[in-house]
């Protein structure tokens, strides 16, 4: 039995069609499902086949989109719950969320950038000291 081929346009999406797409492997899909963030609809004989809808796509690519900006799974999870359709102003209480969460991390980026030009000074620092101890040594 031949399944139907998926695109882009489509409702629903295979496992195979997000992890190509995406450029993500078939675990991952499966492990953010556990987790909860993606909600496949089980088909086919047994219920082996997962179809993912439009909506578990643009999660996925929010997902992704959240990991590569540093957020933690949980830290996605609870913006992604952020119901938009069923709640008034779901969409603002999302916002909100997501740029509390998009200040914490740079705040703490701001605070990992200055520990790295401390340590870059003090390497600096150490580093001419040294040179000028080999130069003092070497004209002697």
């Amino acid at each position: 039995m031949s399944r139907p081929k998926t695109t882009k346009n489509s409702s629903k999406f295979t496992i195979a069609d997000l992890a190509n797409e995406f450029d993500v492997t078939h675990r991952a899909i499966r492990f953010y499902e556990d987790q909860g963030l993606l909600s496949p609809v089980r088909e086919g004989k047994n219920a082996q086949v997962r179809m993912y809808s439009g909506a578990d796509r643009t999660r996925l690519r929010l997902i992704l989109r959240g990991k590569r900006l540093g957020f933690s799974l949980a830290e996605i999870k609870e913006i992604l719950d952020i119901n938009l359709y069923n709640k008034p102003g779901g969409s603002i209480l999302q916002l909100e969320r997501f740029i509390g969460t998009l200040a914490k991390h740079r705040e703490a980026l701001e605070r990992q950038m200055e520990d790295l030009n401390d340590q870059l000074n003090e390497l600096a620092s150490h580093e001419l000291e040294c040179k000028r101890l080999l130069q003092d040594k070497k004209q002697t």
